[in-house]
């Protein structure tokens, strides 16, 4: 096992007038047996620092340690990692249990070894009635939990997972973050996983790097990141529905974004003045969408509560405790 150290890692592209740079000085500890998520939408430079950390991209500057080593200078497979992608990448000529134990092959490990590997590995995933099967037998989560297989049998430092859930369906989604849950529990090797799905990293997180536009806005346990965001990106990406950003909230700051988080609002007799504009029924909660002056305004309600018609007013009361105060101009938390 090992920990994992980000010191102002900067990563550019091209050179003189046609340099650009897309990852801004980010600095990071990973301790030891920690399961990181690294968030953020498309073209933030997430995968991009996972891949300078598995040596797949070369870093412009700065320093990435993996125990006591800095590897900056190391090839990808003298780091002691194992990565998951996307695209499961599997032999399709080879059985689940050949695709597991290639890479023991070719190291040239004695067999009883690899068969105990790979035997130990299928178990901890549920394989062990797949191991002679073709890749084109099993379905999508199958496939997954073979190549998450052919990780866990190499017994790396890190593991580093590239958005290993994208190519499932909403079901198997749930599912296979579940096993990957259980996963950490039982091998306790420390992991950075990749995803922009807010969900899987508020599920998965031990702590969450959150990205944006090659800068690390925050870095914290998901509870942190969801109840006291750094700045108003985070609290515009983390929550669904998003936290409500009001430059005009009435008994506001000048100079000020008011923030509260949908549930943290209650319809009644006092409060703001909004004008419904929909409702949205999701089973167990409704989202009520109005307008506060010239600003949207969401209010999650729970089931069992009338819900408002559209173009009715009605009086939302915010709660005091959970309002939350940004710089209009920086965008951080004051």
């Amino acid at each position: 096992m090992a920990a994992i150290s980000l010191r102002n890692v900067i990563k550019k592209y091209g050179k003189g007038k046609h340099e650009l740079q897309v990852i801004h000085g980010v600095s990071a500890d990973v301790a030891d047996r920690e399961f990181i998520v690294i968030v953020g939408p498309s073209g933030c430079g997430k995968s991009t620092l996972l891949r300078m950390v598995a040596g797949l991209e070369e870093i412009s500057g700065g320093e990435i340690s993996i125990g006591a080593r800095v590897v900056n200078k190391l090839e990808p497979a003298e780091r002691d990692i194992a990565m998951v992608f996307q695209n499961y990448a599997l032999y399709p000529h080879m059985s689940v249990f050949e695709n597991m134990a290639y890479g023991l092959k070719i190291k040239k490990m004695p067999v009883d070894e690899i068969k105990a590997r790979v035997d130990k590995a299928a178990g901890i995933l549920e394989l062990g009635h797949l191991l002679a099967r073709k890749p084109r037998e099993l379905s999508g989560g199958q496939r997954q939990r073979v190549a998450m297989g052919r990780a866990i049998v190499r017994q790396p430092q890190v593991f580093l997972f590239d958005e290993p859930l994208s190519n499932l369906d909403a079901k198997l989604r749930a599912q296979t973050r579940i096993e990957i849950q259980k996963l950490h529990r039982e091998l306790g090797i420390t992991s950075l996983f990749v995803t922009h799905d807010q969900v899987e990293a508020m599920t998965l997180a031990q702590r969450m790097m959150v990205m944006n536009a090659g800068n690390m806005e925050q870095f914290g346990t998901p509870e942190e990141v969801y109840h006291t965001p750094a700045t108003t990106f985070v609290a515009s990406f983390i929550g669904s529905p998003p936290m409500n950003l009001l430059k005009n909230a009435p008994g506001g700051k000048p100079g000020t974004i008011t923030g509260i988080r949908p549930e943290h609002m209650d319809i009644g007799s006092d409060g703001w003045e909004v004008r419904v504009e929909t409702v949205e029924l999701l089973g167990a909660e409704r989202l009520v969408y109005g307008r506060l002056g010239d600003e949207q305004v969401i209010v999650r309600t729970e089931e069992g509560q009338a819900a408002p018609a559209p173009d009715a007013v009605i009086r939302v009361k915010p709660r005091e405790d959970r309002l939350h105060a940004f710089d209009a101009l920086t965008g951080k938390r004051l």
